[in-house]
Formats: C-alpha cells, sequence, structure tokens
C-alpha cells in the first residue's frame, strides 16, 4: 500500500477567482507545490471575524506539495492573498497512488 510520509494536500480559500487563479499560478511556478487545483465554482463559507458571525462566497485551491516546503509556500501564500488571515492548512497524504505520490515529491523541489 503505497503511503506517503511527505506528501501533503493544503486547503486555501480565496475571495474571488482571480486571486485563486494568481496564487495556484505563482506556488506552482516558484516550485512550492506540484500541483494547485482550483475548485470552480464558489463555496458558502460561515464563520466568526471580529465577533460577528459572518458569511462569504470564496474559491477554494487545493494544493498537493511535500512537508518541507511549507513555511515557504505560506509565506508566499500569504504575500499574494487579500485577506487579513488567510485559511493555510495542510494534512497529511495517507495513502495514494505511488506514481502520484513520487510526481508530487520530485515536483515540490
Amino acid at each position: 500500500m503505497p503511503q506517503s510520509k511527505s506528501v501533503r494536500i493544503v486547503l486555501v480559500t480565496c475571495g474571488n477567482l482571480i486571486e485563486a487563479r494568481r496564487i495556484a499560478n505563482k506556488i506552482v511556478r516558484k516550485r512550492l507545490a506540484a500541483c494547485a487545483t482550483v475548485i470552480l465554482g464558489p463555496i458558502q463559507s460561515v464563520y466568526r471575524w471580529k465577533g460577528k458571525v459572518q458569511a462569504a462566497r470564496e474559491q477554494l485551491v487545493l494544493i498537493k506539495t511535500v512537508e518541507k516546503r511549507l513555511p515557504a509556500l505560506e509565506a508566499e501564500i500569504k504575500r499574494l492573498h487579500s485577506y487579513d488571515v488567510p485559511e493555510i492548512i495542510a494534512v497529511p497524504a495517507l495513502w495514494g497512488s505511488a506514481d502520484y505520490l513520487d510526481w508530487v515529491e520530485e515536483n515540490s523541489q
């Protein structure tokens, strides 16, 4: 069973499609990630901000990278993002196709 100790899936929400595409493009070009998938069509987020419950339409970006690139990836997302506190959450890829996991590792260096 192919397992990865280093591949991570990073979730980032953006305020609009232009911003999501710009971030996806820049992080892949800089080899901070092997792939960034922009989910087309807005999602609805409900969250608490400055003491109030709010709702917003956002774009979700799924980023495939490796653990050692997370600090640089976070810095680049924060530099490019319009939010004061952008969502940047990484989860381990516990299992995946061996070929795909190898590809992510090779292209996130």
